[in-house]
């Protein structure tokens, strides 16, 4: 009661600031849904697609891509119904608290904070990398730095200012990979280029699905790692103006715009570019020698149209670091206010932006200077395996956290109509969603382990047993335990409540 009166007092009109420490409603609709679409279209279409076609073959790959999309579906819909009725910044810890456990949520919220941090150093090395078809005689690292810089800086910004500026570069790489797919239709058929091989990739089924279903699940992780950002929208919505409204709408376009998007890339790389050009970023690899995307257009003899994608691709880039230092500071944000992590974690500056969350996340952007030690794609590939685990473990989390929640608002009299956003596919949806992601994570580098590679295996894996024993630690320290179904605390911030209040009267 105390909270929701202080919330009531400190209402305030436009132009004024917020509450001490607490954040803004600032981001609209538009930038909802432009932020989980940028989010989600980074390196992992733009560069890391090369890796699946090399090590799966490009049926193979579809297959892939396609199989976790739809994961990745039934794990937004139970992420929107819990997100629309509890619009909160730190929305999966928020949630694993609440319907699971306290230590549940305190591993949830610190290695989804770690995923999208790490996820941000992968993203300077990916422009360094990204940054060498211009100055190749220009180390990474020292383009790590000064895209850390630049993103650190755009994220001082107030919220409504960042999704402004993410808007427009999701919408420039949205539009890239839209002339991307056009053009490399007319590519197949000959219309533009020359000497193309047409649909001559797809001939040969022992190529088409190189190395069968164990290739598949293989490179489940750098396919699953592609779609990560898609949740992005449920941290957003802790500062969404019509969260109700708006977070169930992002929910049902975002996720078929961005599948379309993968599932023709993916094929036209696969009609253009052979799955045995070493130039593709294949598992293992100590090197890269350009993005896929890049290379469809050079090899069409398109020197402008290759330098401008390159463009395209570097600023999609940045932009999917913006998306993932945002997301990792409001977790951040929203762990110190619930008293899991420090304190000085929790304040905002007179716009609502959290500066002490910012760099103490920006700090972990650092790992983007390991590839001054072990060279670049070296550096990606570790950077890579290490943030998709983390990944796979938010959204497993993600679905035993909606599991729970149905059930516990069922058993507290309410019904699926008071439900602002309903899952459609409950309870079948979670449940599956959860067995393929144990299944995937399981198995993810099973090569690495036969083989004995141990910094594979290390890097593949770490995430897991780290996350198990921040769980472990938490309830063995605070002897938390299982919420009740009819103890699950279901309320939604003040100022949401107080909006519906305004609204029936």
């Amino acid at each position: 009661m105390a909270h929701r009166a202080a919330s009531q007092t400190a209402k305030t009109g436009a132009g004024t600031k917020p509450p001490d420490n607490e954040l803004k409603r600032g981001l609209s609709g538009r930038h909802l849904q432009m932020i989980a679409i940028g989010g989600a279209i980074g390196t992992g279409l733009f560069v890391a697609s090369g890796g699946t076609i090399s090590q799966a073959g490009p049926g193979g790959a579809l297959v892939a891509y396609a199989l976790v999309g739809l994961m990745v579906f039934l794990l937004m819909q139970s992420l929107g119904e819990m997100a629309a009725k509890i619009p909160v910044a730190g929305s999966f810890q928020t949630f694993a608290t609440r319907f699971v456990s306290p230590s549940f949520g305190f591993a949830i919220g610190w290695n989804y904070w770690f995923n999208w941090a790490i996820t941000v150093a992968a993203e300077l090395v990916a422009a360094g990398i990204i940054m060498d078809f211009w100055f190749p005689s220009v180390p990474g690292w020292v383009w790590a730095g000064v895209f850390l810089v630049v993103l650190t800086a755009l994220n001082a910004l107030s919220a409504k200012s960042f999704g402004e500026s993410e808007f427009w570069l999701s919408l420039i790489k949205v539009a890239a990979v839209v002339l991307f797919l056009i053009a490399g239709v007319l590519m197949i058929f000959g219309i533009l280029g020359d000497n193309s091989p047409g649909m001559s990739n797809w001939q040969n089924r022992e190529d088409v699905f190189h190395g069968g279903w164990i290739s598949i699940i293989s490179v489940f992780m750098i396919a699953g790692f592609s779609f990560q950002g898609t949740e992005l929208v449920g941290v957003a919505a802790g500062e969404a103006k019509n969260p109700r409204r708006e977070v169930p709408r992002a929910i049902r376009s975002v996720f078929w715009r961005i599948k379309i998007f993968y599932i023709g890339a993916i094929f036209i790389i696969g009609c253009l570019v052979p799955f045995t050009d070493p130039s593709l970023l294949a598992s293992g690899e100590a090197d890269v020698a350009a993005s896929p995307f890049t290379l469809v257009f050079s090899r069409a003899g398109i020197a402008f149209a290759a330098a401008l994608m390159n463009a395209v691709i570097l600023t999609a880039i940045l932009s999917a670091g913006n998306s993932g230092l945002y997301a990792s500071t409001r977790m951040l944000y929203s762990m110190a206010h619930d008293g899991k992590a420090p304190k000085i974690f929790g304040r905002t500056n007179s716009r609502g932006v959290p500066i002490p969350a910012l760099l103490a996340t920006a700090a972990v952007g650092l790992f983007g200077f390991l590839s001054a030690i072990v060279g670049q794609g070296a550096a990606y590939a570790w950077l890579l395996n290490v943030s998709g685990l983390c990944g796979f473990i938010v959204w497993a989390g993600i679905a035993v956290s909606h599991y729970r929640f149905r059930r516990g608002f069922l058993a507290q009299g309410n019904t699926v109509d008071d439900l602002p956003y309903r899952a459609s596919f409950f309870p079948i949806g979670p449940l599956l969603a959860f067995a393929v992601l144990i299944l995937v994570i399981a198995g993810q580098n099973y090569e690495a382990v036969l083989a004995g590679r141990g910094m594979e295996v290390l890097s593949s894996y770490i995430g897991l047993p780290i996350f198990l024993g921040l769980w472990l630690i938490h309830r063995l320290v605070t002897k938390s335990k299982v919420v009740p179904l009819l103890e699950m605390d279901l309320s939604a911030p003040a100022d949401i409540e107080d909006e519906l209040a305004d609204q029936q009267r």
